[in-house]
């Protein structure tokens, strides 16, 4: 099972819930999915979805799920990571309206960085990539451990004052 969450911002993400339908056409994906879509105006054709989900939803999602795949906003990520998930990250881009600017790169490359995440380049060419190498094992992946419950949000300023 695969869960997808974009948040609840104002702010569309159509573009991955496109390719995340391509990816079912080319049968890169065959695994049940749900997304969270948020306010995108595209709706997906291969899997189930809603809109909004509530916070006892989310949290049933994430227990469901065996791979979640999540905008760069750190809470859902955490969550996800805290619940023993393999993590595949996506980031909104401020070109395509789907954030006011580009901080989901920053805080998606130091979770990346560290080996917790896969992150999908920008474009999300190889987001069916990230999915394959989770599928055979081959993903690398760090399990998150959380002995310091500020240790991440310690990692990622370090990231930022060092890197932007």
């Amino acid at each position: 099972m695969i869960f997808v969450t974009v948040g609840s911002r104002n702010y569309p993400f159509d573009r991955l819930f496109e390719k995340l339908d391509k990816l079912y056409e080319d049968g890169t994906l065959t695994d049940e999915m749900f997304a969270q879509v948020g306010t995108s105006i595209y709706k997906p054709k291969h899997y189930k979805y809603k809109d909004f989900i509530s916070p006892d939803e989310f949290a049933e999602e994430v227990e469901k799920a065996d791979i979640v795949v999540s905008h760069g906003a750190s809470g859902s990520i955490m969550k996800a990571l805290n619940a023993g998930k393999k993590v595949i990250v996506v980031t909104r881009l401020e070109k395509y309206g789907e954030h006011i600017n580009n901080h989901q790169i920053q805080n998606n490359e130091a979770f990346s960085s560290n080996g917790y995440v896969l992150m999908a380049d920008l474009e999300l060419k190889n987001l069916g990539d990230c999915f394959k190498k989770i599928y055979a094992g081959m993903d690398g992946l760090v399990p998150w451990e959380n002995k310091d419950p500020m240790a991440i949000v310690n990692m990622i300023d370090k990231f930022i004052q060092e890197n932007w």
